[in-house]
């Protein structure tokens, strides 16, 4: 099953996808005197979330089709922000040993290199990526994410998939100039308004045969610009879901963003992309705030 939040009516709106559409939640509850959640948050929280994928994979799908609903185009629907306030946001740096190699950095092993990223930082699909007037050098870094869905704490790996809600495409910025400064400048030069573009949508652990083989891409303006699979990462997903339960309690709708294969820097008009095989591309353009200032 895929998830997705978008504009109707000049309304957030939660919704499903329904082959090269998407139906809205209330929809459904209209047709089908159901009662799910329509906001994407409250049904990861409600824990109603695999009630509903069990119910759109029997024939739920095949009933929406058949009661002819109208379903909102994918060119026409704008789609945002899964949602806006999650309550923690993980990032991990270095995950990939060849990005950290790219950096001439040294990747961390036994312990991931996780970092905390502010609710503020989020944008969705099309919205603007904004350098701002304190950096010099900022990059753009596609990742994929993991969304928890239940409550959690010590989460065996091998359970891990039970836990989680699905996955992700986000990109993540960093104003690097601030971070070489000092490296206790991780937290500030990740928390800029705008570093954190999340969605479009939210799939299901089902609709990824293989998580392992997923290969994830950094693009700009139509260039490919780093790629790797999920494999290679120093910390796949399974560990990094079990690692951050054992330090903290992990509730539904919070984020891990799992490392990115190469970042990229960033500059005005630029057009950057989240590729992952099998998921909606996220995209996004650039401005930077100093243009048109005098040097």
């Amino acid at each position: 099953m895929r998830l997705a939040t978008i504009v109707h009516n000049g309304e957030e709106k939660l919704s499903l996808r329904i082959n090269d559409g998407y139906v809205l939640m209330e929809q459904l509850n209209r047709a089908f005197g159901m009662d799910w959640p329509v906001d994407m948050l409250m049904l990861l929280r409600s824990g109603r979330l695999d009630e509903l994928n069990a119910w759109f994979r029997d024939n739920g799908k095949q009933q929406v089709l058949s009661k002819g609903i109208d379903l909102v185009s994918e060119e026409s629907a704008r789609c945002l922000p899964l949602y806006r306030s999650p309550g923690k946001i993980w990032g991990i740096g270095l995950n990939y040993v060849a990005h950290a190699e790219d950096l001439s950095a040294k990747a961390p092993t036994g312990i991931p290199g996780s970092f905390m990223k502010p609710a503020t930082a989020i944008i969705g699909p099309g919205d603007t990526i904004r350098v701002p007037k304190q950096s010099h050098e900022t990059t753009a870094e596609a990742e994929l994410g993991v969304v928890i869905g239940k409550t959690c704490k010590d989460v065996p790996q091998d359970n891990w998939i039970d836990v989680i809600a699905g996955f992700t495409t986000i990109i993540d910025m960093t104003a690097v100039d601030i971070l070489q400064k000092n490296t206790r400048y991780l937290t500030l030069s990740k928390s800029f308004d705008t570093f954190f573009s999340f969605g479009p949508e939210l799939l299901t652990p089902d609709e990824v045969d293989d998580v392992m083989t997923l290969k994830v891409a950094t693009w700009i303006n139509e260039r490919k610009h780093a790629e790797n699979t999920v494999s290679n990462m120093t910390f796949p997903p399974d560990f990094l879901v079990s690692f951050h339960s054992e330090v903290m309690t992990m509730k539904p709708g919070d984020i891990i963003s799992t490392g990115t294969p190469g970042g990229v820097q960033i500059h005005q008009g630029d057009v950057v992309e989240c590729r992952i095989q099998g998921f909606k591309t996220l995209i996004n353009p650039v401005e930077d705030d100093k243009q048109g200032e005098l040097p």
